[in-house]
């Protein structure tokens, strides 16, 4: 099967096709077809679409001979529609749930309304007057069905909800919010679930409103002892009935109702309310045992008492982090990690916090019933709590304690401190330095350790510097640099540091450039300008070669700082960086060694601010000549100085595709087996070329000028077109100016272009994702590769980009001929047949051939005749009439005729007003394949 063949199957498969959906008006010309309808597994419409269409047909005002607006008249019609409704919310068994979850308060309030009405409840009754043991079972309920809705909405407008888009409207009816607040007042003895509810939802204004609703709630719950919680007109939440019940616990202070008091929540509100604190953290110590509060009600206890604790009240904040050392063991026993909170508060530790975190453990785990798992979990816990800690005397406090012994074996504890004891001199950056449990007082080595820590973690330029005349007063052994691994200088930077005769000042200068280097890494631009500083300081007293070196450093950091700073809003950069940048490239200083970083930045600076006067005519030749970066860098900025002229110049542009066409090429290499046969070796990575293709595309994507990177991928689309391939041919800017063709394609590594035109088109619209240009480049990528959808996505996107989403006209050099017949194919690879026939309009000369073709065919998988409205060209929709006559498609037939039949596609209208309505179709159907496609 061929790739085409295989997405137009996909496409198939993807996009089954619908059957028509039921008008309401057809409910009413057959009596059973409403029943056969609701009796479908999916039926469409839904039933609940079907009460509103209902509703909104019985409820249509009518218009007299004076052009007056009537009510709805009371006839047969109307009538029949409003039984429909009730029979369709009958068939949904009048669930409340399903009907208030998709119908408006105003639909649902008639459709009540109506079925008050049916059930021969007289108009403006008052409920409270009846006497339902007196009525016939259907009025009853019909008036319970209405007074517990009445509440449920109330209660539910209460509740803040998130708003969300509005949906298609349904009834133009007046707002009864009023009529249903005072039936309210009226229905307090009739419905004991839902009166709960609202006397719950009063309480926040009036507190002893909550005794009536704990009142209902609890005869609730004798109720569904009796019959149970679901019946066939009712069905009640049990587990949101519990809650209720549990909060009106809380909220009511009965101190009769023994088994509500003895509740954990009861009991946390109650110590709360009374500043009960020491009863509060035993409650939490007790429920690590159980687990019964829920982790989210233990942190907003911690947070309350927190808001209290900062507003003054400083006895909080024992309490704070006792509670807050009980849900970190209950966490750690459930397999979370430690909270951020508990780490602040335990930065400063004390004997008596050690006590009780000790004392949360032991109790909040039975050893002898708990699970291995949950052993390990705890063991686990304690041991990196000493890692963690700096004072010796805390530490032995934890390793000597009875619980640490019994979940630690001898031999875990032997191997844990013995590693200690034999800590390397190299250590991690994210590893605290611990010494042995029992080397106590403090020996000379553990202070040294606890300053090489100190030491990693400094950014602090002068206090680096006490830290290692400390520690070399204490040793002169050893050579500090190699405290941390993390701390890397570049090799050709490291032979000149490491040469310096002095341990002292050597071990300095290395760990200020190699920390300076690393808060340069993570854009921490403000601590890399200290530590260099205090590096340039230092080494100017005694060595010429490294002041150069960290001056160009700093011009690096400069360059980065402004580039993540006023740079991303368009500021261009002072005058002195320009300045600075342009010194370093010219200049001519022996044995300093350089970073071909540095180089590579300042060329890329210089063409994203524009400077190609420089590059091109003030540029020193031996420096062209010497580094790559800045020949690549004058050819580019050529190659864009000539480009706004009226002629467009090809020499250096070709001097460029020379260039790039070199990288690109893969050499050769012929190599004799064993067997003496001579094979060809292809390298990927050219060694003919000014640098490797990896080092180029690294370079171009330090690049955020637009018409840079346009150059460039001009260049790039030109060399993937360059094989012949028109069916895969990119479309780009500039295109022209290139060579047409190389000598040898053989040599070139078409493979490697291809990825790398893709590498820069997602690289440069992330730049700038708004450019039609490169939209259209990623659009045809796509499109060489088979990938319609993705395809059609960025065609669209490009149009929509520079037309205002297509309120104004596309520009005919975005929208080509060659684009609009791609769009086509690629709807017609998609079953899309309509839009292909829509589209093959936009062409300059219609193809009348490839509409009529698309056309005839029947399956489409796209809307078919309700992009009729979409077409302007006559002949098309004459071609249209034709073909559903023949197949005696009478509706579609009809539909074609009124499209054809509008006055503004009448041939004898002036030529504005075709065009007009040919735009404003254009319009409406590309923002309609936009909705698609997005």
């Amino acid at each position: 099967m061929s790739a085409e063949a295989a997405d137009r199957e996909a496409a198939t498969s993807s996009r089954p096709c619908t059957p028509p959906q039921t008008s309401w008006f057809e409910f009413l010309l057959e009596e059973s077809l409403l029943e056969q309808h609701l009796r479908k597994p999916s039926p469409d419409p839904p039933p609940v679409q079907l009460i509103v269409q209902f509703l909104e047909q019985a409820s249509k005002p009518s218009v007299n001979e004076q052009n007056q607006v009537q009510p709805p008249p009371d006839n047969k019609r109307n009538r029949i529609l409003k039984l429909l409704a009730l029979k369709v919310a009958a068939h949904l068994k009048w669930d409340l749930d399903v009907l208030e979850k998709s119908l408006s308060v105003p639909v649902l309030n008639m459709l009540l309304n109506e079925l008050l009405c049916i059930s021969k409840v007289p108009p403006g009754t008052k409920h409270v007057d009846v006497d339902l043991s007196s009525l016939p079972p259907t009025t009853a309920m019909a008036i319970l069905l209405y007074n517990r809705w009445a509440i449920r909405t109330i209660v539910q407008s209460s509740f803040p909800v998130k708003q969300v888009k509005p949906g298609p409207p349904q009834l133009n009816v007046m707002n009864q919010m009023q009529q249903e607040k005072e039936l309210t007042e009226n229905i307090l003895k009739v419905v004991c679930y839902d009166l709960g509810a609202i006397y719950f939802q009063q309480g926040s204004t009036n507190a002893a409103v909550h005794e009536n609703a704990k009142e209902k709630f609890s005869k609730t719950k004798e109720l569904i002892a009796k019959i149970g919680s679901s019946s066939l007109h009712f069905t009640i939440d049990e587990e949101r009935l519990a809650g209720y019940c549990q909060a009106c616990g809380v909220l009511t202070s009965s101190s009769d109702d023994a088994s509500q008091q003895a509740t954990p929540y009861i009991q946390i509100h109650g110590c709360l309310k009374s500043g009960n604190y020491q009863d509060l953290v035993k409650i939490f110590l007790e429920d690590n045992i159980t687990l019964s509060l829920p982790v989210e009600f233990r942190q907003s206890v911690l947070r309350e008492l927190f808001q209290k604790a900062q507003q003054g009240n400083d006895a909080l904040d024992e309490v704070c982090f006792k509670v807050c050392v009980c849900n970190t063991v209950c966490n750690i026993l459930q397999g979370r990690i430690v909270d951020v909170l508990f780490c602040q508060l335990f930065l400063k530790p004390s004997k008596e916090k050690i006590d009780f975190l000790l004392e949360v453990c032991s109790r909040s785990i039975n050893l002898e019933n708990a699970s291995e798992a949950l052993k390990r979990k705890m063991a686990a816990f304690l041991k990196n709590l000493c890692l963690g800690l700096e004072d010796l005397q805390f530490v032995f406090m934890i390793s000597s304690h009875e619980l640490f012994i019994k979940l630690l074996k001898d031999d875990e504890r032997k191997l844990l401190i013995d590693q200690m004891r034999k800590r390397s001199p190299r250590i991690n950056l994210c590893t605290k330095p611990v010494t042995s449990f029992y080397d106590i007082p403090a020996s000379a080595s553990v202070n040294i350790g606890q300053l090489e820590h100190q030491l990693i973690l400094s950014v602090d330029p002068w206090r680096i510097r006490q830290i290692l005349i400390e520690l070399h007063g204490m040793t002169s052994e050893r050579q500090f640099w190699t405290v941390s691994n993390k701390w890397e200088v570049p090799n050709v930077y490291g032979n000149v540091i490491l040469g310096i005769k002095d341990n002292l000042t050597r071990d300095l200068v290395y760990i200020l450039m190699a920390k300076g280097l690393h808060c340069c890494a993570i854009k921490d631009f403000v601590h890399a300008k200290q530590l260099f500083a205090a590096c340039l300081e230092l080494v100017t007293e005694f060595s010429p070669k490294l002041r150069q070196v960290m001056l160009n450093e700093m011009l690096l950091l400069d360059i980065y700082t402004h580039e993540a700073g006023a740079g991303v809003s368009g500021e261009r950069p002072p005058s002195d960086l320009i300045s600075r940048v342009r010194g370093y490239l010219e200049m001519r200083v022996p044995d300093i060694p350089l970073r071909q970083v540095i180089a590579e930045e300042c060329v890329a600076f210089l063409l994203n601010w524009r400077e190609n006067e420089y590059l091109t005519m003030q540029v020193p030749l031996p420096l062209v000549q010497t580094n790559p970066y800045v020949k690549l860098g004058q050819l580019l900025a050529a190659t864009c100085k000539e480009l706004p002229g009226p002629k467009e110049s090809r020499r250096t542009a070709k001097d460029l595709w020379e260039v790039v066409v070199q990288i690109c090429s893969v050499s050769n290499q012929h190599k004799r087996g064993n067997d003496g046969r001579v094979s060809l070796i292809k390298h990927r990575e050219s060694t003919l070329g000014i640098m490797y293709r990896s080092e180029l595309l690294s370079f171009i994507k330090k690049l955020r000028e637009p018409l840079v990177l346009t150059t460039i991928l001009s260049l790039f689309v030109k060399l993937h077109n360059v094989r012949e391939d028109i069916v895969n041919d990119i479309a780009a800017e500039h295109i022209s100016i290139w060579p047409s063709s190389i000598p040898n394609l053989q040599s070139v590594d078409f493979e490697a272009v291809a990825v790398t035109v893709k590498e820069l088109v997602s690289y440069a619209l992330t730049i700038n994702a708004n450019n039609h240009f490169w939209l259209i480049i990623q659009a045809d990528i796509y499109f060489a590769t088979n990938q319609y959808s993705a395809a059609l996505h960025y065609y669209l996107q490009a149009g929509a980009v520079c037309s205002d989403f297509f309120n104004k006209m596309v520009p005919p050099d975005v929208y080509t001929d060659q684009v609009i017949k791609r769009m086509i194919k690629c709807c017609s690879l998609l079953n899309c047949h309509t839009q292909v026939a829509i589209l093959c309009q936009f062409l300059r000369e219609v193809d009348y051939k490839t509409a009529f073709k698309a056309l005839q065919e029947q399956n489409s998988h796209d809307a078919m005749d309700s992009y009729y409205e979409y077409i302007w060209d006559v002949t098309i929709l004459e071609y249209l009439t034709y073909l559903h006559h023949k197949r005696g498609e009478t509706d579609k037939r009809q539909i074609a005729i009124k499209a054809i039949g509008q006055t503004e596609l009448n041939a004898s209208n002036p030529e504005e007003v075709l065009q007009l309505a040919a735009q404003r179709r254009k319009k409406k159907f590309l923002q309609a394949m936009a909705k698609l496609y997005f």
